[in-house]
């Protein structure tokens, strides 16, 4: 029998249910209270806050109550247009096959939409407010992006607060009671202490370290420690490759500032130095590794970001679970190769980049072109006959000195 998350199985079925923030649902309980009676002042509403608040939960609770047919999507996963379209317009201008009142429409982490590249996405979820016959919700954690005022203007504005730790606690001992788990008041306060405020991530806390026991103490949640602060880099990397279980290693993409690009360079470095003598071991790790980056690929190419959760596994846990690791032994960990190449010649591509635009513009050509076919040229001329080049540079308005620096070295 599948595992059911508990986030998922305690999830509130009715408003009242939804713990914490009481202004922000009785705002949002005005709101649709208004569409219900079909005279909103604003066809949607924006809630945003932390992580794990109660943002979606609320929605979920309201579709329930009201008898509402939900209708969810992740901004994550229709980013643009065709994919908002084919989601979800549909479902707006139909009435409800399931005998219900109405229907609402939920899109979650609409802060994750990047204008410039999540092609038309955030003018199809403008387009489809305007035109939308049933209450629409947005969520997201951070919705000051000067590109979204066009959207925030459209919304009804809620904030949600992190959950204060008295509810934190609240919750983590009623799910422990209908799990028949004996928990320590000190292990539910660490856990709601170490959550700083994320409901969801104090329950699946929770949850992690209950496999298995019918008892909880204080010295089960060394797996959690990491959540009592932000780590850096290296205390990261040793963190997953020292992992014992999986889970252990996943344990680190619950941090709030965690950049899993810069994580995927890190492990690339230092997998030969924790994992060795064992060739197997290291072999696994980078067998997970390269199939992390074929994924992080796909994404970026085919803006599919569903495809995400399946590189952070195994960039993790598949790491993680290399077999035939080595016992635990202390490494020094190194800054990654690539990265201090780029970042020791992040200058000089900047430069590179400035001139490059320059001849750019100069010519009426891209940027690409100049860099392959005309700089390569204008570096022969320069070095075979300088005077020649620095009249050339001027017409176009570029330091001679500056390019005989950055391209002739």
């Amino acid at each position: 029998m599948p595992i059911i998350p508990w986030v998922e199985k305690y999830r509130p079925k009715r408003i009242e249910e939804v713990v914490g923030n009481p202004e922000a649902k009785k705002v949002f309980v005005a709101w649709l209270n208004k569409w219900m009676k079909g005279k909103p002042d604003k066809k949607a509403a924006l809630l945003y806050g932390p992580s794990g608040t109660g943002k979606t939960s609320l929605v979920y609770a309201a579709a329930s109550q009201y008898n509402l047919e939900l209708i969810e999507a992740n901004a994550s996963d229709v980013r643009t247009e065709k994919a908002l379209k084919e989601r979800i317009f549909r479902a707006v201008s139909e009435t409800s096959l399931l005998g219900l009142r109405g229907k609402i429409i939920l899109l979650d982490e609409v802060d994750g939409l990047n204008p410039r590249e999540d092609r038309g996405g955030l003018e199809a979820i403008i387009e489809l407010i305007k035109v939308s016959r049933y209450p629409v919700v947005l969520t997201a954690n951070d919705p000051w992006d000067p590109r979204l005022r066009s959207l925030r203007e459209l919304c009804e504005m809620i904030e949600f607060r992190k959950i204060g730790k008295r509810d934190l606690k609240m919750v983590l001992r009623n799910i422990c009671k209908k799990e028949n788990i004996e928990c320590d008041e000190a292990a539910i306060s660490a856990i709601a202490e170490n959550s700083q405020g994320d409901l969801r991530a104090a329950i699946n806390d929770l949850q992690s370290i209950s496999m298995g026991r019918k008892k909880v103490t204080l010295t089960d949640l060394e797996v959690l420690g990491y959540r009592a602060k932000q780590l850096n880099m290296f205390e990261i990397v040793r963190y997953v490759l020292t992992a014992k279980r999986p889970e252990q290693a996943k344990a680190v993409l619950s941090m709030p500032s965690l950049d899993y690009e810069m994580l995927i360079q890190w492990l690339n470095e230092n997998i030969p130095y924790q994992y060795w003598p064992s060739i197997r071991a290291i072999a696994d790790a980078y067998d997970a590794l390269s199939k992390a980056d074929v994924f992080l690929g796909r994404i970026k190419r085919r803006q599919n970001w569903s495809l995400l959760p399946y590189a952070l596994d195994l960039m993790t846990a598949g790491v993680a679970s290399a077999r035939d690791k080595p016992p635990f032994k202390f490494v020094k960990y190194k800054f990654p190769e690539r990265l201090r190449i780029l970042s020791s010649s992040k200058y000089k591509r900047g430069m590179i980049k400035r001139i490059a635009l320059r001849i750019a513009q100069t010519l009426h050509a891209s940027s690409r072109t100049v860099l392959t076919e005309v700089i390569p040229f204008l570096k022969i001329i320069y070095e075979n006959d300088k005077e020649k080049g620095r009249k050339i540079l001027k017409t176009m308005d570029i330091s001679p000195e500056l390019f005989e620096k950055v391209f002739i070295g």
